[in-house]
């Protein structure tokens, strides 16, 4: 709808913009590179930062990038994860049929694996997503998951990922033996006002605006009330860019925001 107005050639503030296209601040390359580590050596590294903030955007373009005939992506989001549906789940998306017995089917996983490295020389990298849901007695599985070999050898790149929640809990005295396992630990955090600015003219650009939209004086008020916060950010520009189209302004001031924003997001 909007787009005609504005001459864009695709949608922006769309979670389905490919990854190449990706707004990246130095914190998300920095990010970005450490789980590029944590694969390469398999390591185990929990990244955890505010709903909305782009955690799933981190995941995406990591996955996308990874080297398919070196690295074997495996993905798992699921708050109620029981250790025995774990290992089912990890079997699976390596091509396999989970055994009953939730013993079993950890010994099974961990022979897999080795096949895979040894034969195929291919890396499981598994991603555990919204890990500030999960229970102690799951967070305790992926503990006892990584002790292969005498506690040698890592058996996979295990990053867990997850709300802030996720850290605090961490830090609990009952976690610390799980807390001691961790290689890298990163947050990422929420935009400031330049970096809201930037990515705000980044989608545009993506969706072939080569004009300034947005005033800077509604970047400000945007900022304000997102806090920053990259999905927020998304769900305002579109509904802008909607009123914008609608009452035919080609340029969105911080009075089209303000009222926008009392109208929809109050």
């Amino acid at each position: 709808m909007y787009e005609s107005f504005y001459e864009l050639k695709a949608t922006p503030f769309s979670r389905s913009i490919p990854t190449d296209y990706l707004y990246m601040t130095p914190e998300h390359t920095e990010i970005l590179n450490r789980l590029n580590y944590v694969a390469q050596r398999q390591l185990f590294a929990v990244v955890t930062g505010d709903c909305g903030t782009g955690k799933t955007t981190i995941l995406r373009k990591f996955s996308n990038d990874l080297d398919k005939n070196k690295y074997k992506f495996l993905y798992i989001s699921d708050s109620k994860l029981t250790p025995r549906n774990f290992y089912r789940i990890l079997l699976e998306q390596m091509g396999f049929q989970a055994k009953y017995n939730r013993g079993d089917a950890k010994r099974q996983l961990h022979a897999e694996i080795e096949i895979m490295k040894a034969v195929h020389g291919i890396q499981p990298v598994c991603v555990c997503d919204e890990c500030h849901l999960l229970s102690r007695e799951m967070l305790e599985e992926i503990r006892f998951l990584l002790n292969m070999k005498l506690d040698s050898v890592s058996p996979m790149g295990l990053i867990l990922t997850g709300q802030t929640e996720l850290w605090q809990k961490l830090q609990l005295q009952a976690y610390a033996a799980i807390r001691q396992r961790i290689d890298i630990q990163s947050v990422i955090n929420h935009y400031d006002r330049a970096q809201t600015g930037a990515y705000i003219r980044h989608q545009m650009k993506y969706a072939g605006c080569n004009s300034e939209i947005f005033s800077d004086a509604a970047i400000d008020v945007i900022h304000q009330y997102s806090a920053g916060t990259a999905r927020v950010i998304d769900k305002v520009c579109t509904s802008l860019l909607l009123y914008g189209s609608q009452t035919k302004k080609r340029i969105i001031d911080d009075h089209a925001v303000k009222l926008v924003l009392e109208c929809e997001f109050s």
